[in-house]
Formats: structure tokens, C-alpha cells, sequence
């Protein structure tokens, strides 16, 4: 059986087209018996990382509450991770960036000595045998120019942790007339069934 963690992070609610593709693709995996984690980071925010959570992460002795918190936090977040054969990430393109609220949980879960390592070589992804979905939004067109910053800060971060097996599911030029909304979600559904 599959477990699938999946992290929604648009701040539209039940407008978000990266949340109902999303949606549609757990229902799939959940007709195949799959484990889903979800996580709605716009519905149920996690915390900023400052100096406070930042030096709890590094030195994590004589914490105060709010030190403590987010480091059970982080390694329930961390758990969910390694547990996952499957990393579903919903990332609607907000001013050519990811959503505030996925970046939230990048910082959580990138953790010296629990995601990655560094050595004399250079730093080593600890998770492997994950493979990633990202889904992306876009009310214009982005996909492989110098705007879509969002994709490849994606796949560093994911290879930085040890997560190198990636697809990516584009959904554009959403806010470009309602036919070529309908077309290219469309498209993005047929990309996911076969990427799924």
C-alpha cells in the first residue's frame, strides 16, 4: 500500500484550481486503498521561521515553549516525509513564488543530520525512495522561462533533501479567457492521470 502525503498552499479556498486537481488526484489514490496524509497550509498555518525556531533547530537544549513547539512540529512534519512514497505538492504561482505558507513548511522540514547531511563533499539528501508530484498554477504562461522561478527552487529544494524522482503538472494561462482555462486544466488533468 502507498502512502501519499499531499500539502495544499493556495490561499483561495474552493476557488484554487491547484487544490481541486489535487483533490482529484487523492480521490484516485484513495480508490487504490492508498495512506493519505493531507495538509491544508493555508487552513491550518504553520508557524515563520525566525531566530527562535531557527536556533532551536540547531541547538536544541534549554528551549522555551514556543522553541519546543515548533521542534515537535518539525519532526511530526519530518515523520510524515520519510514515511511518504509519495509527495503531492500543490503550488499555485503567486507573484513568481511559491505560496508564503509552502515556504513555511520547506523550513520546517529541511533539518541538518534529519533531511540532509553536509560533508567534506557537500551536502547529502537523506530521504530516498520518494518520488514527488508538484502541481502548479499559473494565470499567465511561465513554464521554462525566466518568470517560473517556483518550479526550480522546487527541484532544488527536493534535491537538496534527497528527492530527485520528480514530476511536474502544469496548469497556465488560467486567467487568460475561459477557454484556455478549461483547455489547459484540462490538459493538466490528463498530465496527472498519467503521471499518477
Amino acid at each position: 500500500m502507498i502512502n501519499v502525503l499531499a500539502l495544499k498552499s493556495s490561499i483561495l479556498g474552493d476557488y484554487s484550481s491547484s487544490s481541486k486537481l489535487i483533490d482529484e488526484l487523492l480521490a484516485k489514490y484513495t480508490r487504490q486503498e492508498a495512506t493519505i496524509t493531507e495538509h491544508d497550509l493555508a487552513l491550518q498555518p504553520l508557524p515563520i521561521l525566525d531566530g527562535e525556531i531557527a536556533t532551536a533547530m540547531r541547538m536544541p537544549e534549554q528551549l522555551n515553549d514556543k522553541q519546543r513547539n515548533a521542534l515537535a512540529l518539525s519532526d511530526k512534519l519530518i515523520s510524515e516525509l520519510v514515511s511518504a512514497d509519495l509527495l503531492v505538492i500543490a503550488a499555485p504561482m503567486y507573484n513568481f513564488m511559491i505560496p508564503t505558507q509552502l515556504k513555511n513548511w520547506i523550513d520546517l522540514i529541511a533539518r541538518a543530520g534529519k533531511t540532509f547531511s553536509y560533508s567534506e563533499q557537500g551536502p547529502k539528501g537523506l530521504l530516498t525512495g520518494t518520488r514527488a508530484i508538484i502541481v502548479t498554477t499559473r494565470g499567465g504562461m511561465h513554464k521554462e522561462q525566466d518568470s517560473d522561478q517556483q518550479i526550480p527552487y522546487l527541484k532544488t529544494v527536493l534535491n537538496f533533501i534527497g528527492i530527485s524522482d520528480i514530476e511536474v503538472v502544469y496548469a497556465e494561462a488560467l486567467a487568460m479567457g475561459p477557454e484556455t482555462a478549461v483547455l489547459n486544466l484540462e490538459q493538466a488533468r490528463k498530465q496527472l492521470s498519467v503521471v499518477a
